[in-house]
């Protein structure tokens, strides 16, 4: 027997019933069969006669056993029949997360669930000397019932002539694979997995909740940790398993339990591409067949057991009463039921009759305007112009304002005289992923007991009414201010803090958008968002985020 003549229907070593072709590996194949002894599905790795990878398949095979971890398909026969290497290996029913990100990213919870779990079972694989190898979106499989599954445990490497790995290697592509779940991109110049390639700031990989707005700040952090050379923020790197289990706990909790909807895999992902609010439903898979249906092919040769197309979801029907009968089998009218109206010709002259009387009610109105209109104009007390007292006040449009500029705000001598600069323009670009941050404090969130706060001045060009500011935060526990210039003149920006007087004030906001209103119509040219408290970063440093900042008019 040779690689080229194990084909579907052949009985491999008198046991495995090869049924179809599920991928191709340089050369080697990767079948689903019958296991006809326990009448099971199978993954069975075929290598042809002779080939170089025949010893590295059967020490793979060696290690992969030797793995505890249910989290961990097992590898179930290693062996040679007729010149032919095969590795029969555990099969599961589900999606791989290559296929679920197709559709989208997930949401922050479940990326951090599931990178969790793979990350617990690395950290007890690698406890005992031994790494998997080949971390990635085809190799991380949820199953029908929400769990994850990791396929390929050291035979991945060895079927790609990869090496064994190291437990370092398994944790940055873990890394790698959190991003991708976060983002929907892989993190390198180049795509792979179906995802198009990260994008880049100055050289260095974009964060997270750079590339996709509303990514949870914990796990932004824990992505730069695992791929930043080095972190952001003078950050530890996360370098092993154990300690980015205890990290992704430390955020989604220790619990095994599959986070919202991630267990209901019968649902395709359609809102956002986001699979937590998948509406259709998807048939379950078939039993084992020598004919089994089409299949999804991932890229380590697993396959859905299902055909995943969605299935539009329809309302019930209506049960239609039968209409009630007069006994003479006729149809009685129900009492509420309508007569019939008349024809055509009375309904187009009562029609005829309300546009006539609307048209006479829109001239009296107008008239009567017209009349009290030229009453005020004429008034010879006023010389024909309005009086001081109709001059109006600003009144809310609900338009945005232009923000024609902007600069960041921390005045001495409390202050340096500069809070980043260059990322202001970030907090009004349209974009919640780009963000401008303050300088990191320690120990307390009023700026380390400094300073009064921070903030940004913006410049709308004129005089402008501003009826309401919308400023866009990250972190929990922002207290902050809305600030306009003191006195009549409001087309100067004061170089001191008490030049300023605060209009709105809103404390202790969590993360997201916070509207602040003033209390009475405002005009100005200047806006200031003003910090006087801002989040906890990490360990006993505090530091302030805005994402962005709308003024309505």
């Amino acid at each position: 027997m040779s690689n080229q003549t194990v084909s579907p229907g052949a009985l491999l070593a008198g046991r495995y019933r090869i049924a179809e072709l599920l991928a191709e590996i340089d050369g080697a194949r990767v079948w689903r069969a019958v296991d006809e002894v326990l009448s099971r599905a199978v993954v069975v790795d075929v290598l042809p006669v002779g080939d170089p990878r025949t010893n590295l398949l059967f020490d793979a095979a060696r290690r992969a056993a030797a793995a505890a971890d249910p989290r961990f398909l097992r590898v179930l026969d290693c062996d040679m029949f007729e010149g032919v290497t095969y590795c029969v290996r555990e099969w599961a029913g589900g999606r791989p997360l290559e296929r679920m990100l197709a559709s989208g990213p997930l949401t922050g919870q479940q990326a951090g669930w599931l990178a969790r779990e793979v990350s617990e079972a690395l950290e007890n694989l690698h406890r005992i000397g031994h790494a998997h190898g080949s971390i990635s979106p085809s190799t991380v499989v949820v199953t029908d019932a929400g769990a994850i599954k990791v396929v390929g445990l050291a035979t991945e490497a060895a079927l790609r002539s990869s090496g064994p790995g190291t437990a370092e290697q398994d944790v940055h592509a873990l890394g790698q694979l959190l991003y991708a779940s976060l983002t929907g991109r892989w993190p390198d110049t180049t795509p792979a997995w179906g995802l198009q390639p990260a994008p880049l700031e100055h050289g260095r990989l974009m964060s997270p909740r750079q590339v996709r707005a509303g990514v949870p700040r914990s796990l932004d952090d824990i992505c730069d940790r695992l791929l930043a050379d080095p972190p952001r923020h003078h950050t530890p790197p996360i370098t092993s398993a154990a300690g980015l289990s205890a990290a992704l706990s430390g955020v989604v909790g220790s619990s095994h339990e599959p986070p919202n909807q991630m267990d209901e895999t019968v649902q395709v992902a359609q809102h956002h591409g986001s699979i937590d609010d998948a509406t259709q439903v998807v048939p379950q898979a078939p039993p084992p067949a020598l004919d089994p249906a089409p299949a999804y092919q991932s890229s380590n040769g697993h396959a859905e057991t299902a055909p995943y197309a969605p299935v539009e979801p329809r309302p019930a029907a209506r049960r239609q009463t039968p209409p009630p009968s007069n006994g003479n089998g006729g149809r009685r009218r129900a009492a509420d039921e309508p007569k019939p109206k008349g024809g055509w010709g009375g309904r187009i002259l009562i029609l005829l009759a309300i546009l006539a009387l609307l048209s006479v009610v829109a001239m009296a109105q107008f008239l009567l305007k017209g009349g009290l209109n030229s009453g005020q104009n004429d008034d010879p007390g006023t010389g024909g112009k309005p009086s001081a007292s109709s001059t109006p006040k600003p009144t809310a449009s609900g338009a945005a304002a232009k923000i024609v500029g902007a600069k960041d705000f921390d005045p001495e001598p409390a202050g340096n005289g500069e809070e980043h600069p260059d990322d202001v323009p970030k907090t009004y670009d349209g974009k919640t992923s780009t963000v401008w941050e303050t300088q990191s404090y320690n120990n307390k969130p009023n700026f380390g007991g400094q300073k009064p706060g921070v903030g940004i001045i913006y410049d709308l060009g004129a005089l402008t009414p501003v009826s309401k500011v919308v400023v866009t935060l990250e972190g929990d526990g922002t207290s902050l201010e809305i600030r306009v210039p003191k006195g009549d003149d409001k087309t100067t920006s004061p170089a001191a803090v008490n030049g300023w007087e605060p209009i709105a004030t809103e404390a202790d906001q969590p993360e997201g958008a916070v509207t602040l209103t003033p209390s009475a119509p405002t005009e100005t040219r200047y806006v200031m968002v003003w910090l006087t408290k801002i989040p906890k970063e990490s360990g006993s440093k505090y530091r302030g985020t805005i994402a962005e900042v709308s003024i309505q008019k």
